[in-house]
């Protein structure tokens, strides 16, 4: 028993001992979890009242490494945490509802973000004097309290480099023998301050090996900014300095990498490490308005609670600190009547909106508001603009028309005819939304036929106009009830204004009207002349006109229909054929039209469409008409056969050959009996043959075919016909031909000859004994007797270098000349001579031009004559016009002009 005993103790013992091993093993094995020990953070306190720089307690966090203070933030500027996790009052704070909620922030070592939610909690009883009681709640687990008038929390900077709490970042070890590794080494990342003062170099941290307890190590950093020389690592000792001052706004972190090199080792003793740099916003941005000045307007009379415009702000600093958390203010108001705060901004938003009743345009046209936003939730840094409001005009006055009522006259069956125009006055500010009009039909027009809108040129003015064709047989007379208001609602209760519009529909003459409008009817193509088609008969919407309705063909491309005046019946004027181009899917169209007899006939238009039933009106006829064979060895031919007509009228066909052809010829069908195979019986001699034969179509109707065969000499399919063909030959056609244009331009050069030698010779241009060419001296007018020295010929030579112009230049022969009388010794009598002698010169076939074409425009180059510039007055005044006196009263003016004293 005893042995038993021992043994089952020893058993117990063994069994205890592996039950502790596995225990040790699982908490190994438990991995370590960063964030806070709590879900929730409660912080009881006694009193409602808390002074800046009470404490609190102390938050719980962990990044599974060996550090032990950490980053911490709040959302909530009242209360601050130290790096060791002790929350204390940074302004002071009263518990108006019992209890504060806000939330806790930090980081882990791989920078991201853990929240836990707080709360300052008001428990209304004391625990000692003063005593604040500090409860951290996760699930069970309830912290000790901590008392603020018996304990100091100081927290410790990173300015000091011999704190014993600065950061030393050991190289990560590896995992030796068969033990596993847990996790991954985590280094925690390192924070600097922005705008930090120095001096610099500032120590940040220290990277350390422990191969430095055997080993002289190396350290040195790389990355961006160690690369540009922003931060710097003693390489004896390891520590990590940053040489300048940080800011976040252009770079909020940077990621470096720690090297350690042993002395004399020809590579990295250890791994590189990464080491994570945050930088640490400060206030050091103030909120800045994304505009100078704001211009917004609201109307008059507006209610409160209007928005009227939302200002907008940024700050450039971390939007998660309460650096970069805005409120927007305002800060004044001008005028302050009739309220001061007549506006009212949202200080999270910056909507602003109105607050109070009494915006009255006449009195105060404009508000200028100056509005402040603020950082650290409106207490810190802050920057301004101005609002200008401008109070428009409301609705405040009803438009009303300008006329009791209006009555219009419009013609029936006219769409989008102006019926009439309607005016009104408004006595709001011209041109606004609550001056400009809009009208509408409230009465009068159930079935829609009239419409209503404002003018584009007067937004004063309504047009009525017709939507559809009234009609008169139907109401004569329209009553329209049209109310008028604005474009915006009334800013306060007003009546509307209405009129009466009384519209009256004239009656015209309307076209009489066919029904159906489109009327289809099947016949037969071969329906006899004379027969009745269909009767198509128009009514007359003009009842009470009782007009009459008379029939006439408009178009019928056929001309296959007649119809009657006054009964509208159709007939068939011509056989009808559904094989003509006028048939489309076998349908043919006509256009029939009924009008009236009033004194302006109205003519109306109905579509007949006549559907052709197909009848066996046509043979079966073949495609080729000529066609070539060899006479030896010739293949059998293949004939197309083709019907006009339609299904059951065509195929399948047959043949018969003509008696004249059944000798040297067979013909036979094809499988499909769509073709005929016509065969040589024997060697034809090689000439043209006529092969009639006789094509039936399904139904027994035929027509005689006639095929020209020609017979070649040759064999096969390879027809070549090179010989001379015995059905005739084309050789004297051709010679015909050639004869024929041969005999042409004989004739043409003939015709040639004959207008060469028909072609008249010059004359002398004048005839030789033309007493015109003696110039009768009357008195020294001009240059004297010279001016008799000139040559008439120059003004024909102009036109013989002009060849294309035609012209009759020679002096007819056979014509008797008239007499010239001589020149008068007596000067009175020299004006009967000058009227005698101008009678006979018009009267003179023979007297030079011969016609009517006078060419003057060879002056120039290239012209014989002389330029008619050298003809000019004598300026010299030695000119005697005395003489003019003595010839007679027909000179007389001539005398007054130029004769007389010289004094005048």
């Amino acid at each position: 028993m005893k042995l038993h005993s021992q043994m089952g103790t020893a058993w117990f013992a063994v069994c205890g001992v592996f039950f502790v091993f596995f225990r040790i093993a699982t908490a190994e094995e438990s991995p370590c979890v960063p964030g806070f020990e709590s879900e929730l953070l409660i912080f009881k306190v006694n009193r409602k009242h808390l002074r800046a720089g009470t404490s609190l307690g102390k938050v719980a966090f962990t990044d599974c490494t060996h550090r032990k203070r950490f980053l911490f933030s709040t959302d909530d500027s009242r209360f601050v945490l130290q790096t060791d996790g002790l929350l204390t009052v940074k302004r002071e704070v009263v518990l108006h509802e019992g209890h504060r909620d806000f939330f806790i922030h930090s980081w882990d070592s791989q920078g991201q973000k853990l929240t836990v939610p707080a709360m300052v909690l008001y428990h209304g009883h004391r625990h000692g004097n003063d005593d604040l009681n500090t409860e951290h709640h996760h699930d069970s687990h309830t912290s000790n309290s901590h008392n603020h008038d018996q304990t100091q929390m100081d927290s410790v900077t990173t300015e000091d480099a011999a704190d014993p709490q600065i950061h030393i970042l050991d190289f990560p070890k590896s995992s030796q023998g068969l033990k596993r590794r847990k996790r991954g080494w985590v280094i925690p990342p390192l924070s600097v301050s922005e705008n930090h003062r120095g001096p610099y170099p500032l120590f940040i941290a220290q990277i350390r090996s422990d191969e430095d307890k055997t080993k002289t190590i190396h350290y040195s950093v790389t990355g961006p900014g160690a690369d540009a020389g922003l931060f710097t690592m003693d390489r004896v000792t390891g520590y990590l300095y940053v040489t300048q001052e940080l800011d976040r706004e252009k770079q909020e972190k940077y990621v470096l990498e720690a090297h350690a090199v042993a002395l004399g080792s020809t590579g990295p003793i250890e791994k590189p490490m990464e080491v994570i740099v945050y930088v640490i916003d400060q206030n050091d941005n103030k909120p800045v308005f994304n505009q100078s000045s704001y211009v917004a307007e609201v109307p008059e009379a507006s209610p409160r609670g209007v928005d009227v415009i939302q200002v907008v702000a940024t700050d450039a600093d971390d939007p998660r600190t309460d650096n970069g958390i805005i409120r927007y203010k305002i800060i004044s108001q001008q005028p302050e009547e009739p309220s001061k705060s007549m506006f009212i901004i949202n200080p999270v938003s910056g909507g602003i909106r109105v607050d109070a009743a009494g915006l009255d345009r006449e009195k105060f046209p404009q508000y200028k508001l100056r509005v402040q936003v603020a950082d650290l939730e409106g207490e810190g840094l802050a920057g301004y603009t101005d609002v200008i409001i401008k109070v428009t005009d409301s609705n405040d006055h009803a438009p009303a028309f300008t006329e009791p009522s209006y009555a219009a006259t419009v013609e029936e069956n006219k769409a989008d005819a102006e019926v009439v125009r309607m005016s009104v006055t408004d006595g709001d500010e011209p041109h606004s939304p609550a001056w400009n009009a809009k009208f509408k039909i409230i009465d009068g027009d159930p079935g829609k036929l009239f419409t209503v809108k404002t003018s584009e040129t007067n937004r004063q003015e309504g047009i009525i106009t017709t939507a559809k064709g009234l009609d008169f047989e139907k109401t004569s007379k329209h009553t329209l009830l049209v109310m008028v208001e604005n474009e915006i609602p009334f800013a306060v209760s007003l009546p509307t204004s209405t009129i009466t519009v009384v519209v009256t529909v004239k009656d015209v003459n309307e076209p009489p009207i066919f029904e159906p409008e489109t009327n289809t009817v099947s016949k037969k193509e071969d329906l006899a002349e004379g027969s009745t088609v269909v009767w198509y008969t128009a009514s007359d919407p003009d009842t009470a006109r009782k007009q009459k309705v008379m029939y006439k063909v408009i178009r019928d491309q056929a001309g296959w229909f007649n119809v009657d005046e006054n009964t509208g019946e159709i007939k068939l004027r011509s056989q009808m054929d559904r094989e003509s181009l006028f048939i489309k899917d076998d349908k043919y169209t006509a256009l029939i039209g009924a009008y009236d007899d009033d004194q302006l006939p109205a003519t109306g238009t109905g579509t007949l469409v006549v559907v052709l039933e197909d009848v066996n009106d046509n043979a079966p006829i073949i495609e080729e008409r000529e066609i070539k064979v060899c006479n030896k060895n010739p293949d059998s031919l293949l004939l197309t056969v083709t019907d006009k007509d339609g299904p059951g009228f065509t195929s399948p066909y047959s043949v018969i050959l003509l008696d004249s052809a059944k000798a040297d010829w067979t013909a036979r069908m094809n499988n499909t009996k769509t073709g005929i195979i016509l065969t040589m019986n024997r060697e034809l001699e090689s000439r043209a043959y006529n092969v009639g034969m006789n094509v039936f179509d399904h139904q027994g109707l035929f027509q005689a075919n006639t095929v020209k065969v020609t017979v070649c000499d040759c064999s096969g399919t390879d027809v070549k016909c090179l010989g001379k063909i015995a059905g005739g030959s084309k050789l004297p056609v051709i010679m015909g031909i050639l004869g024929g244009i041969l005999l042409l331009l004989m004739l043409v050069l003939l015709l040639l000859l004959l207008t060469k030698r028909k072609k008249p010779v010059k004359e002398p241009f004048l005839l030789q004994d033309d007493f015109r060419d003696d110039i009768f001296y009357y008195d020294e007018e001009g240059g004297g007797e010279d001016d008799q020295d000139y040559d008439l010929g120059v003004l024909h030579r102009g036109l013989d270098n002009r060849p294309e112009v035609f012209r009759n230049d020679v002096a007819p022969v056979f014509l008797p000349a008239p007499v010239y009388k001589p020149r008068p010794a007596n000067p009175d009598d020299i004006g009967n001579f000058i009227d005698d002698n101008l009678k006979a010169a018009d009267s003179d076939p023979t007297a030079p031009p011969y016609d009517s074409l006078l060419v003057f425009d060879y002056e120039g180059g290239g012209s014989e004559a002389g330029s008619l510039s050298s003809l000019n007055s004598s300026s010299d005044g030695d000119q005697d016009y005395d003489c003019l006196n003595d010839w007679g009263p027909r000179f007389k003016k001539l005398a007054d002009m130029y004769g007389g004293d010289d004094a005048l």
